[in-house]
């Protein structure tokens, strides 16, 4: 039976069969070593002579490799393969568009975008994702431990009400519909059957930012629960689920956080709070602003670290005008809204916060808009608000820019497997 290359160590003076990659080829006098890649990592595959058929053996061809496991400080992992039978699984493999076997990448981003399915193939490169699967996992199983339900929800839709013009249109069956901005209407309304969901999924925002935090499609970690007091609720379930993510990082990416440098940070356990009018005197920014600019979170970033070691900070009570219909305003001054965004190391990480339950407030907050609740693109979301919904609120992270931020990565495309962004629609 095949094993991986981690367990080589564990096989000392076994007869083992190992399959990969040929990694990289080091040829000397006497001996000669392959070096084979599979899924857990490097192993050491020692060549007595310099063999003709080796020269064969090109980088990236896929081999199986069965021989006898010997001790060896200087091999990865301490152990190595001697007396190797080495069949090829493939003819010999191409050249690779960048040199795999180096420890670090030589090629610009655009190089090993356009090269994605064999430059994903880098340790450094993967690793990203190794860590992005280890935070999927931890999120979860951190809201699953809280009783919440796995949900899945069209991404088809036939409105594009939610967050404004910003959406892909497309034909179907020769009609419009678009693609979903987020599962915001399907969570709350699944609230009303289940009480606690969550989602992992693609969202798609049509918006025309060419810039190193945004991308037109990204994974989303939804969650949606009722029966709370306020948005505060909400941030202490979100700080839960960040620290399941940062948790399953640590325990499950060891590896991958090795390879880029990380040290995973800590979530203190009561998240620093300030509102939005104290946010932009910590910014030195004009009091009338509606929203927070880049440099702002920076600073208020910087701000959370100096004053309380913490590289989370949330800003709650964004004024009401920049955010959608269903958010739930500050009960004490109707101006201010009872929604959040988590920064995280100087950048919006996560926007959540509560929601309108009651029926006829949606009506106001609609026909406030010029919008009326029984128009088609709202009529069935708010058939639930019809027949009973209970103080709801929730969140959304965004994935790739979680890993993004956990790495230090100067691009969130850095930490994206096949990014879409205003430019780029293949590989």
């Amino acid at each position: 039976m095949r094993i991986l290359s981690h367990e080589i160590p564990s096989a000392v003076g076994q007869s083992v069969t190992v399959a990969g990659w040929v990694h990289r080829r080091r040829r000397l006098a006497a001996v000669s070593f392959l070096i084979l890649r599979d899924r857990s990592g490097l192993a050491q595959i020692v060549v007595k002579g310099a063999p003709e058929r080796l020269d064969e053996l090109t980088e990236e061809t896929v081999v199986q490799v069965t021989g006898t496991v010997a001790a060896n400080p200087q091999a990865p992992g301490g152990a190595e393969i001697v007396d190797p039978v080495i069949t090829p699984l493939t003819e010999p493999a191409a050249t690779p568009p960048i040199e795999l076997w180096r420890p670090t990448v030589g090629a610009s981003l655009p190089v090993v975008l356009d090269n994605a399915p064999v430059a994903l193939r880098h340790p450094v490169v993967r690793a990203g994702w190794e860590i992005a699967a280890a935070a999927l996992s931890g999120f979860r199983e951190a809201l699953s431990g809280q009783g919440f339900t796995e949900i899945q929800t069209p991404k088809i839709v036939g409105t594009a009400t939610e967050s404004g013009a910003n959406v892909f249109a497309l034909d179907y069956f020769g009609g419009p519909a678009y693609l979903a901005q987020s599962p915001q209407f399907y969570k709350q309304q699944l609230v009303g059957v289940f009480e606690r969901v969550f989602e992992v999924g693609p969202v798609f925002r049509a918006e025309p930012h060419d810039t190193v935090r945004h991308l037109a499609e990204y994974v989303s970690l939804d969650a949606e629960f009722g029966f709370i007091s306020d948005h505060r609720d909400v941030l202490v379930m979100l700080r839960s689920a960040i620290a399941g993510m940062l948790a399953a990082v640590g325990e499950r990416a060891g590896g991958a956080l090795e390879r880029l440098g990380v040290t995973v940070p800590e979530i203190p356990v009561d998240v620093p709070v300030v509102h939005f009018t104290e946010a932009l005197k910590i910014a030195g920014a004009d009091p009338d602003e509606p929203d927070l600019a880049p440099a702002d979170e920076r600073a208020v970033g910087e701000w959370a670290v100096r004053e309380h070691g913490s590289e989370f900070v949330a800003v709650e009570g964004y004024p009401m005008v920049k955010r959608p219909f269903y958010t739930h305003p500050q009960p004490s001054d109707p101006r201010w809204s009872n929604s959040f965004d988590l920064l995280f190391r100087g950048v919006e990480l996560v926007t959540g916060g509560q929601r309108l339950h009651r029926y006829s407030d949606y009506v106001a907050a609609l026909a406030a808009r010029g919008e009326s609740a029984e128009s088609p693109a709202y009529s069935s979301y708010l058939q639930a608000f019809r027949h009973g919904m209970p103080p709801h609120g929730g969140f959304a992270i965004g994935l790739e820019r979680f890993v993004a931020r956990l790495t230090r990565a100067e691009n969130v495309r850095e930490v994206t497997l096949f990014p879409r962004d205003l430019h780029r629609l293949t590989p």
